[in-house]
């Protein structure tokens, strides 16, 4: 590129949270992990995440935003199998049951990457990460018992925009003018997806919109701890999930069938493979291309509830989230022209 260094974005996509890492910084990481496991060969762990070298350009585009969109489909399938399930189970029972299967899923990997652990960076401000990411899935799923998916998807599709203007109000980061404007219209448009009123505004509808506000506040002090490995990252999440769903399981629990038990795994195993397309997507290609296409989560939700429940949305939502999408797609590009090391969010799965 002449004279100019270009950033390439890494990504950790987990359940209620997908962390975007610049190169440099995951060259860091990758650093302190090589120092750390001296005798290792490069391909010894997570090694799907490596970006190979025959591509092309065009091709490993493409090939990048067909991952892209497979991830998102899977997130999507996944968050309508949640609501589904939870038709039928307690949400404890989904988040303790699709915990397990994750977890059971990345153990060889959390067992290879052990030493990582003993050594965690900030281990309260991990704790507290930890925390709001368990919360905020909790209650994306209690949200979906009671609205249609779509709506609870567009609520959370704000949250990129609730991080830039946190960003501006406690971190003191600069924000222009440009991106404060995308901000304000931003929670215009989710005001008329609530349709603010005595007779509207509901307590689910609150929880989505406190669920997408605890993933701003998760993101933010993600940004402080750049320097975690991913799959300490991924593993913790998903086991804040499993904690929460063992205390919340019992009450209420319904003893599931065997075909159900299969739908609880699949769910895990789901977010599990959609986290590794979208790792794979962001080394094949620049985030700038492929992150957009993570907005195609919404048609999807409106698919899924007009398939499976009969769910249209309507007009106010619709408008709502077009609006919501397009600021957020204006502040994620407006932050790309500026160079910002950006973090990039997106609705559990």
């Amino acid at each position: 590129m002449r004279g100019k260094r270009t950033k390439r974005a890494f990504a950790l996509d987990i359940p209620g949270v997908r962390v975007f890492k610049t190169s440099q910084q995951q060259k860091d990481v990758d650093g302190r992990s090589k120092s750390s496991h001296a005798g290792e060969t490069p391909n010894s762990s997570m090694s799907l995440f490596a970006k190979p070298s025959t591509y092309d350009e065009r091709s490993a585009r493409l090939a990048g935003i067909g991952l892209m969109l497979l991830s998102i489909f899977m997130f999507s399938f996944g968050d309508a199998l949640g609501k589904f399930l939870v038709a039928t189970y307690s949400v404890g029972q989904l988040l303790w049951l699709r915990a397990c299967a994750a977890l059971l899923l990345l153990l060889p990997i959390i067992w290879r990457q052990r030493a990582e652990f003993m050594r965690l960076e900030r281990p309260w401000l991990q704790l507290l990460r930890v925390t709001l990411s368990t919360l905020e899935v909790a209650a994306f799923f209690i949200a979906t018992v009671y609205l249609p998916l779509a709506d609870v998807i567009t609520y959370y599709l704000a949250a990129p925009i609730f991080v830039t203007a946190l960003s501006g109000l406690v971190l003191g980061e600069r924000v222009g003018w440009r991106r404060w404007s995308a901000i304000l219209i931003g929670f215009v448009g989710v005001l008329i997806a609530l349709r603010p009123s005595a007779q509207t505004v509901s307590w689910p509808a609150m929880i989505a919109l406190g669920g997408s506000f605890s993933f701003a506040l998760l993101m933010l002090i993600t940004r402080s701890l750049r320097a975690t490995p991913d799959i300490v990252l991924a593993s913790s999440q998903f086991a804040g999930t499993f904690l929460l769903g063992a205390v919340m399981s019992p009450f209420g629990w319904v003893t599931p069938s065997p075909g159900s038990l299969g739908l609880f795994a699949a769910a895990g195993i789901i977010s599990v493979c959609a986290l590794l397309c979208v790792n794979r997507s962001l080394k094949l290609a620049p985030a700038s291309v492929v992150v957009p296409y993570q907005y195609s989560m919404i048609v999807w939700a409106v698919i899924f509830g007009f398939v499976v429940w009969g769910d249209v949305p309507s007009p106010a939502t619709i408008v709502g989230a077009a609006i919501i999408i397009g600021a957020g797609l204006y502040i994620f590009l407006r932050e790309q022209k500026l160079g910002r090391e950006e973090t990039v969010v997106n609705p559990p799965a």
